[in-house]
């Protein structure tokens, strides 16, 4: 941990060696990314499955919510469809990027006092 020493007006950097404790708890901080890293790729046809799901709904309630005229509304849900490949392409690396972390992040959360 590097902390700053403000007494004169030189700064100072003094540098304090991390506790056993700390020491652990980063190792498995950063295990549990490791393993969540590790379970996404194992798992991609789940997560494509999920990420599927997601556009399926998600993309029925959004035309629902911003189209009010019957005829296009009808017309957009059955175009919807043709952008899928692409989203499902971009979605998935966006949840193996930045998932594990977020995850991560909200587990430790959750067991830290």
């Amino acid at each position: 941990m590097l902390v700053k020493n403000n007494q004169d007006r030189k700064t100072s950097i003094i540098v304090q060696p991390l506790t056993q404790e700390k020491q652990r708890d980063e190792e498995n901080f950063r295990d549990i990314l490791l393993l969540l890293q590790n379970l996404l790729e194992r798992e991609e046809k789940t997560v494509l499955m999920i990420i599927d799901s997601l556009y399926e709904i998600g993309s029925v309630h959004l035309i629902n919510k911003k189209i009010a005229s019957k005829p296009l509304n009808d017309l957009l849900k059955a175009i919807r469809r043709w952008p899928k490949p692409v989203f499902k392409i971009i979605a998935l690396r966006w949840v193996k990027k930045n998932s594990p972390l977020a995850i991560t992040k909200w587990l430790y959360a959750k067991v830290k006092p």
